[in-house]
């Protein structure tokens, strides 16, 4: 049980890790949200089930309360981070941000 949840840690934090490296790497605003939206939602998912298993090895009330409001926060998560990316992409296109767009090279046909 040890492991797996060792497991699910460990992949959730190469999520997480991936949006930061889509932080990074991305060239604009919109891009660099897409990134991190998309990511962070599964990040915290397998973060927080490794989390839950880690707890449920010692099988008494208190962990399993601890259990249910830990699923409760990735519930509420999963309904607020997808709203909120939304609302801050429809933010930045009403205050006129411009979408990143690859610049033509000479001899592109594109």
């Amino acid at each position: 049980m040890i492991i797996l949840s060792a497991l699910l840690i460990t992949v959730g934090l190469l999520f997480f890790i991936g949006g930061c490296v889509g932080i990074i790497r991305l060239p604009d605003f919109y891009t660099r949200l897409h990134a991190v939206g998309t990511v962070d939602t599964m990040g915290l998912f397998f973060t927080m089930s490794g989390l839950i298993l880690y707890l449920l090895q010692d099988f008494t009330l208190a962990n399993v309360m601890a259990g249910l409001k830990i699923s409760l926060i990735v519930v509420f998560f999963f309904i607020a981070s997808p709203t909120a990316t939304h609302a801050i992409v429809d933010a930045g296109i009403r205050g006129g941000g411009e979408p990143w767009k690859k610049r033509k090279k000479e001899g592109d046909n594109l």
